[in-house]
């Protein structure tokens, strides 16, 4: 087997949760496939394949076979480089070989190509990156439009309004006809025509056969491939009605032309209704994807960059790692970079969440999207396009929108036999009426079995579940927490445990200078120059601490003459010819120098939550310096309510016992595991794992890798390490431990919403196939019915787009 790939395709013509799940099917037939998830709401499908064994393009022909259509969208490029023929045919070859990529003409003359991809599987980037590999250079001739899937979106809105109002017209005097005949309308004033036989034919048809063809494809195809969806109980009813007033037409020949039962009008209404439930769900299906949108909103759209010396503007698409460019006040960070000329303000609130700008000078990093507010900078890009944090910030959320959250398989597995059972039950209502309840009235028996075939459809019961993921993933991406899946959304509600990591975590990472106690025969001055001077090499968080702490005093550190870092101990240095140690209380005693006299004061400051070191200087005890790394300003806060909530909180740290239980007494945390190395992080929550808790590891550091893994949830500060990020389940892109119940909230809120439109979906069904079985359900009311479900159920999952979190309101 060779190694395995991921492709989305983007599928329209999906109609209901069967679809959905013959898709899958289909897809998992072929041999290659390792998986296939199908999100009805998102229109998409995630395949595991192996490339040896099957190419995207088979994918896409798969499910084009089974009736539908997988969105492609077209990117137009200039080529630059090549010299002849053979170089176009190069080129192409390359692009045609590439998985995803539909074709990929190349036009020698105008020095263009034009690839048709399938999003999702391949990208412009990967055709840029792959012609640059034969000596080439692909530069996009245009900015994307928004691809594909919104186009098509927007042209089935557009098609299923047309159908709509075309339908609408044809159906209103059939509509007129059948009000007129209930008994408290009869004062309603009916032209006579209107009740001809003929006159009703003539109006219900163009409605059957135009407006009513897509529902008799879908049903085609559906059984074609062994399969029932909604299309076939659409079809299936309607045409009973219409056919059978056909019938009865013909059969009234040479009489007045107004036989007794028509159910013209039933047909032409139920088809009008439908179209609309699918037009107001097309319309709310499309709001869903907003966070994406807001998200793709905050990129610049073009970059000011210099190149062989000129100043030139391109768009943003086209910025090169490495490239030089010019941002003004006012104008965003086109990517990811270093600022290499200028100083100002940054304003990073869409990023970190912090309203207060960040003045930022040369050497310091800077993020896409960010807006630069009073200073001309000059920056070097370094990760553009797809490698910036907001494209991965972006990638995240649409794949935790993609993907299909455990919950969702018991409604798929419902949605796969349900349409088979709905066939059945509506053959059985309708013998029980023709035989039994109204023995020969094949009318009336006729509506009940229409009505149960139109009220069935297993629609919102397809969307109950990822159209609440999309919008509670969403919603959750504007206050900065990333899920990286829909199963990590619907699992944090469960958690009863929380471990948070201490530096950097619960703290700001930064230690600070607090305490310089020299011995009595060293001045201050001098000493903490020797200190300064002799840690001034050191990479060690508190040596950098120790040295910015004695700059702030206005003591500029001279270099060492000699250095060396001893890992776990200290450090040991020469400056001004004196011998200078500094480190821990091990360190001074493998040297035989004597600290017994400052041990008390030692503990004193550890109880303090300080981190004390112990200085010599030519072999003689020189006095105490400390540092602290303080408690996030909002980390007391966010442990209550964490507590509020009903979650222990622990804190695991490989400091020492007693610098933690005073951080740990800060933040307000009364259980702390300390003295812990990196792997003893994991087995402590495998401890908790095995006492039934659920465990939440946070953390942001390298070494916290593990645990994150190894809990069941593991959320990483988006401030901290990468490898970090990778390993957790959510991404904390803030900083802030608010950011942990905010996760916790979103995924409760999610999951009530789920059951919400679960519950509803399934008493819907529950509720309503029987009153149509037992004759209360007019098949036009019906009909409305089930549109009136599948929009609530959209409308109620898009409520989780306004969500407000207790402590914030997100701009």
């Amino acid at each position: 087997m060779g190694e395995q790939k991921e492709a989305t395709l983007q599928i329209s013509g999906m109609t209901c949760a069967a679809c959905a799940a013959r898709i899958e099917k289909g897809l998992k037939r072929l041999d290659g496939v390792e998986d296939a998830n199908v999100n009805l709401a998102l229109e998409k499908s995630k395949v595991t394949y192996d490339p040896v064994r099957v190419d995207v393009g088979q994918l896409a022909d798969k499910v084009e076979s089974l009736g539908y259509r997988v969105a492609a969208e077209k990117a137009e490029f200039a080529i630059l480089g090549m010299t002849c023929a053979a170089c176009a045919n190069r080129i192409e070859k390359r692009l045609n070989k590439l998985p995803g990529v539909k074709s990929a003409p190349v036009n020698f003359a105008l020095e263009t190509v034009t690839a048709e991809y399938f999003p999702g599987a391949a990208s412009v980037d990967d055709m840029q990156e792959a012609v640059e590999k034969l000596g080439y250079k692909l530069t996009l001739k245009e900015d994307k439009s928004e691809g594909g899937a919104a186009e098509q979106r927007e042209k089935d809105i557009q098609n299923q309004t047309g159908k709509f109002i075309f339908s609408a017209i044809l159906s209103f005097p059939l509509l007129w006809a059948m009000v007129s005949h209930f008994r408290f309308t009869s004062f309603i004033w009916l032209p006579d025509m209107l009740m001809n036989a003929w006159v009703q034919l003539a109006l219900a048809t163009p409605v059957q056969f135009i407006v009513g063809r897509q529902f008799y494809v879908g049903a085609y195809k559906a059984l074609r491939n062994k399969s029932a969806n909604m299309d076939v109980l659409v079809a299936l009813g309607t045409s009973a009605a219409y056919f059978y007033s056909l019938y009865l037409s013909i059969a009234s020949l040479g009489t007045n032309g107004h036989p007794e039962g028509l159910y013209y009008e039933t047909s032409a209404i139920l088809l009008t209704l439908i179209i609309l439930g699918k037009l107001f769900e097309a319309k709310a299906k499309g709001r869903s994807s907003d966070a994406i949108k807001k998200l793709m909103g905050l990129q610049a759209k073009t970059a000011t960059v210099v190149r062989n010396g000129e100043e030139m503007t391109v768009p943003i698409e086209q910025v090169l790692a490495g490239d030089i460019m010019h941002v003004k006040p006012g104008e965003k960070i086109p990517a990811d970079g270093e600022i290499v000329e200028g100083r100002s303000a940054l304003d990073e609130s869409m990023i970190t969440g912090e309203s207060i700008p960040v003045d930022k000078t040369v050497g310091d990093q800077v993020i896409g999207a960010t807006v630069n507010k009073n200073g001309f900078l000059k920056i070097r890009a370094e990760k553009v396009g797809k490698d910036t944090a907001l494209a991965q910030i972006i990638k995240v959320v649409e794949e935790a929108q993609g993907s299909k959250a455990p919950i969702q398989r018991l409604a798929d597995r419902i949605s796969g036999v349900f349409v088979p059972i709905v066939v059945a039950i509506a053959i059985i209502t309708f013998v029980a009426w023709y035989l039994a309840v109204n023995p020969g009235d094949f009318g009336a028996a006729l509506e009940k079995l229409i009505a149960v075939l139109v009220i069935a459809c297993p629609c919102a019961l397809g969307l109950a579940t990822p159209t609440s993921i999309m919008a509670g993933s969403g919603r959750a991406a504007e206050y900065g927490i990333l899920f990286k899946g829909g199963e990590h959304l619907e699992t944090a509600h469960r958690l009863d445990t929380v471990i948070l990591d201490k530096t950097g975590t619960v703290t700001n990472g930064k230690p600070q200078l607090t305490d310089v106690r020299p011995e009595s025969w060293l001045n201050e001055t001098e000493f903490l120059t020797l200190a300064g001077s002799a840690e001034k090499n050191s990479e060690h968080p508190l040596a950098e601490a120790i040295v910015e702490g004695i700059r702030q005093r206005g003591i500029d550190p001279d270099d060492p003459s000699r250095f060396e870092a001893i890992p776990g101990y200290g450090i040991e240095a020469a400056v001004d010819e004196k011998q200078v140690l500094i480190g821990t209380r091990r360190l001074l005693e493998q040297h035989g120098i004597d600290i017994s006299h400052v041990l008390g004061n030692m503990e004193k400051l550890e109880k303090q939550g300080k981190t004390a070191m112990l200085a010599a200087i030519d072999g003689r005890f020189a006095g105490l310096i400390a540092v602290a790394d303080t408690i996030k300003d909002t980390s007391k806060a966010a442990v209550e309510r964490l507590k509020d909530m009903g979650l222990d909180v622990v804190m695991i740290t490989g400091d020492n016992r007693r610098t933690a239980e005073a951080i740990a007494a800060e933040a307000g945390i009364e259980r702390v595991v300390a003295e812990v190395l990196p792997e003893g992080k994991a087995e402590e929550i495998r401890k908790l794992q095995a006492q039934g808790k659920k465990v939440a590891m946070v953390g942001d550091g390298i070494n916290d890798a593990p645990a994150l893994a190894a809990a069941d949830t593991g959320m990483a500060i988006g401030t901290g390490a990468d490898v970090a990020m990778e390993a957790a389940d959510i991404t904390l892109i803030r900083g802030d431990l608010n950011s942990i119940a905010d996760a916790i909230s979103m995924s409760k809120l999610t999951i009530k919403n789920i059951k919400q439109n679960l519950f509803w979906a399934f008493a819907y069904n529950s509720v309503g196939i029987p009153f149509a079985a037992l004759g209360f359900l007019a098949p036009w009311l019906a009909g409305a019915a089930m549109a009136f479900s599948s929009v609530s159920v959209v409308l109620n999952a898009l409520r989780l787009q306004k969500v407000k979190l207790d402590w914030r309101n997100p701009s």
